[in-house]
């Protein structure tokens, strides 16, 4: 197998880490978040480091099809002609973005039983709305504005250096 190096002579990043560069740096801020939840939220329990970090995985997974899901159902909520079809698709929305924390409540029961809990419906509901304002606040750091759709530099056409 050969080495790939940089002009620098520095190893490159393989071409999919460097492809999924954001969903890597979202993965250790859930990380963070949920362990910081486990500090100091007596309802949110992970017995071991290693727990956390699969179920930061497990997180991360699950708000990823989430939020694909969602950007569905508000293009056809903003596209919809009709009253009719506005109404219907806010209501499918809203059961999207409440019930999408009963999975995330559920998946974490059926994967890790009791060895980890986020509680109930609203420690679950906060956790979720923390891990989305802390990636979002970490890509804007990373990223400056242009964060929507954010994949990674490469993505970006910027090489290996984020867009300024």
């Amino acid at each position: 197998m050969v080495e790939r190096r940089t002009a620098t002579g520095q190893r490159a990043a393989s071409p999919w880490i460097r492809g999924h560069a954001a969903d890597a740096v979202d993965f250790f801020v859930y990380v963070v978040v949920l362990n910081l939840a486990v500090e100091y939220l007596p309802s949110v329990i992970s017995e071991t480091f290693t727990l956390s970090l699969l179920t930061a995985l497990l997180l991360k997974v699950t708000l990823e099809v989430v939020l694909r899901l969602k950007s569905r159902v508000i293009a056809r909520l903003t596209s919809a002609p009709s009253r009719r079809g506005k109404v219907t698709w806010a209501v499918i929305l809203w059961t999207l973005a409440a019930g999408s924390k009963f999975v995330v409540l559920e998946l974490v029961a059926l994967v890790f039983a009791d060895q980890v809990s986020l509680g109930g419906f609203i420690p679950v509901t906060l956790l979720v709305v923390a891990l989305l304002l802390a990636r979002a606040g970490v890509r804007w750091l990373l990223y400056g504005r242009e964060t929507k759709g954010v994949k990674g530099p490469t993505q970006q056409g910027q090489g290996a250096s984020p867009p300024r």
